[in-house]
């Protein structure tokens, strides 16, 4: 059984995932439904103007995340999530009710201030659905979770959505809207209730109504962190792309593709299906694990299929009358291909984020760094929406010249973002290697600690070491590495952007500023790898630098695990039978292992020993 599926049989995941399916999926019907009335409505029926007044209800539905989700991350942080979560769909429930009557009376002015309601229900709830995730899973989970998330989440909205039209289609429309809306919002209050309680993590947080003060607070609190902002930013731009995209899907189907209204829904089809897939294959990709090397894959397939959407438009409209002849005709097999690769590379690209900010969040405000992104998101998809017009009403570009823009966007945006923050695209350098170059296995690793200082003592054979080193461990790891190395082009930004120590294994002052510096970061609680050899080994013996741990150890005494790395010793990478990179090497493509001992404790700690585990843990291998 795999970790995903293990997650929806358990009482702690499951009936938070069926509350989270059940709102998504419930918004979409009451939300679609409502502007499929207001645009079939009859002449003199509405107050205004259909088009004023639909753009007016995307408007209501977004605004209350502007007003109230710096006080729903307070109230969330102060109280038990649970609990916000069960009030927030008791709520909900008197909502759709009132909305039913208002739907059998036709009475639309009530059915946009309901709107709005509604948009602050899911306001509250999204700072209560994300934070729970790390409190109910464990860390290696959390991708797992975060991945059925967003496949739950994008499967409701497309059947929410496609429902809504063939229950707007029907004779009795609103009397069978008024009954799905309220039976769906008892449903969601019932899962609600299977949800296990949770401890409040800042129960002495203080709350006042102060709005504005608050949301600059809450953005604040979310800027403290440098990686946790750079993920709130992917993931509004995350926002901003599936806005723009899928607005354009009703025209892009009509005008360029020769679709209907059944187009439009295959389209979003489509692109739902795409992300539910690449969530489900970040998880996988990942190792079950906060991986955010996989982030810059993600980003680049966006920019590479969201500019193949325009490319593979046809020149001519193509002639498909029905919904059959729309989905079978050739010339639109590439444009169906590159829309679903957008989604599963938007998949690929969201789920690490959304772990990551929840990891990384401190407890006590986790729930407001959500509600930041939550206002965040909103200012992007409104950014998308102007953005929309200006490109297309006011510059009057073609929507696939406009599918283009946004993909450029997109690669000048994740260019900034990993400037931002290095370790995104080094990430992706890592997973890269371990994935392609080599066949990784890891065993025991969970010997390294969770938390707090410790220091990694490993063989070193080959160049590739310390990126697969960098690969396996779960946690990040800072490396002690010849400053030789250190100074090598393209490999010094790395360095630095890791947190490299060099050291120059000849200069005894090197050493010991080296020694000291390793020192701060075990005290600060990283982990830390040395190895042994003071540099690559040109005979795959473990060199006299043991002793330096023992300095170590005594100036910063934490745990020391023994690692070997098998299977590098005659990979073009390493001096065996030469030069490396100059020689023809004994294998390619080596299956590589990575294996952890036993934790030693710092009192029990001395070199002799150690080189002794590491060559036990190495074998043969060198």
């Amino acid at each position: 059984m795999s970790d995903q599926s293990r997650l929806l049989t358990q009482r702690r995941f499951l009936p938070y995932f069926l509350t989270q399916a059940f709102g998504a999926f419930n918004d979409n019907i009451y939300k679609n439904v409502l502007l499929i009335l207001f645009a079939f409505a009859a002449p003199g029926a509405l107050p205004v103007d259909s088009d004023l007044i639909i753009n007016l209800a995307a408007g209501l539905f977004i605004l209350p995340f502007f007003l109230f989700s710096a006080t729903a991350g307070v109230i969330t942080d102060k109280y038990d999530k649970a609990t916000i979560m069960r009030v927030v769909k008791m709520a909900e429930i008197v909502i759709m009710s009132l909305a039913a009557f208002a739907f059998i009376s036709e009475n639309y002015l009530m059915l946009l201030i309901l709107l709005f309601l509604m948009g602050t229900q899911s306001a509250f709830f999204g700072p209560a659905k994300y934070a729970l995730l790390p409190e109910q899973l464990k860390k290696e989970e959390l991708v797992s979770g975060n991945a059925l998330v967003e496949t739950g989440t994008f499967l409701a909205i497309l059947i929410g959505t496609l429902l809504a039209g063939v229950i707007a289609n029907q004779e009795q429309a609103t009397y069978i809207a008024a009954i799905s809306v309220v039976s769906f919002a008892v449903i969601g209050y019932l899962c609600s209730q299977g949800i296990p309680a949770t401890k409040p993590r800042n129960p002495d947080l203080k709350f006042k109504w102060q709005p504005v003060r608050q949301t600059r607070k809450t953005l604040a609190i979310a800027r403290k962190d440098k990686t946790v902002f750079q993920c709130i930013l992917g993931i509004s731009w995350f926002w901003f792309l599936g806005a723009s995209y899928l607005t354009q899907f009703p025209n892009f189907a009509k005008l360029h593709l020769g679709g209907n209204a059944a187009s439009v829904s295959f389209l979003l089809t489509l692109f739902s299906i795409g992300i539910a897939i690449g969530s489900l294959l970040c998880d996988r990709m990942s190792g079950h694990r906060i991986e955010p090397g996989i982030v810059p894959l993600g980003s680049m397939g966006i920019t590479l299929f969201g500019a193949g959407l325009m490319f593979s438009t046809p020149s001519s409209l193509p002639e498909t009358q029905s919904i059959v002849a729309f989905v079978t005709d050739p010339q639109l097999l590439s444009v169906f291909v590159c829309l679903t690769m957008l989604g599963v590379s938007g998949g690929i690209f969201i789920v690490p984020l959304y772990a990551m900010m929840q990891h990384r969040a401190k407890e006590t405000e986790r729930a407001q760094v959500i509600a930041a992104n939550n206002i965040w998101n909103a200012i992007f998809m409104v950014i998308s929406a102007i953005s929309g017009i200006v490109v297309l009403a006011v510059l009057e570009f073609t929507i696939p010249q406009f599918f283009l823009i946004l993909s450029v966007l997109n690669l000048v945006v994740v260019i900034y973002l990993y400037a931002q923050a290095p370790d995104f695209f080094w990430r992706f350098m890592v997973w890269l290697v371990s994935h392609t170059m080599y066949r990784v296995t890891h065993k025991n690793l969970t010997n390294i600690p969770e938390k707090g200082g410790a220091l990694i003592v490993c063989n070193h054979v080959s160049y590739m070491d310390a990126l697969l080193l960098a690969g396996a461990c779960p946690r990040p790891i800072r490396f002690l590495m010849d400053r030789d190395i250190y100074n090598l082009p393209m490999i010094r930004s790395f360095c630095r952007a890791c947190k490299v120590v060099p050291i120059d294994a000849t200069d005894r002052r090197s050493i010991m500023k080296a020694f000291v510096d390793v020192s701060k970061q075990l005290e600060r609680g990283d982990v830390v790898c040395v190895f042994p050899e003071g540099q690559l080994t040109y005979d795959g013996e473990m060199g006299p630098f043991m002793r330096g741990i023992d300095l170590i150890i005594k100036r910063s005494p934490v745990p020391v695990i023994p690692v070997a790395i098998q299977g590098l010793w005659g990979s073009i990478f390493s001096r065996e039978g030469g030069r490396a990179l100059l020689k023809v090497p004994k294998r390619f493509w080596s299956k590589v292992t990575i294996v952890a001992g036993q934790p030693v404790q710092p009192e029990d700690t001395n070199s002799s020993h150690l080189r002794e585990e590491v060559l036990k843990l190495r074998g043969d291998s060198r």
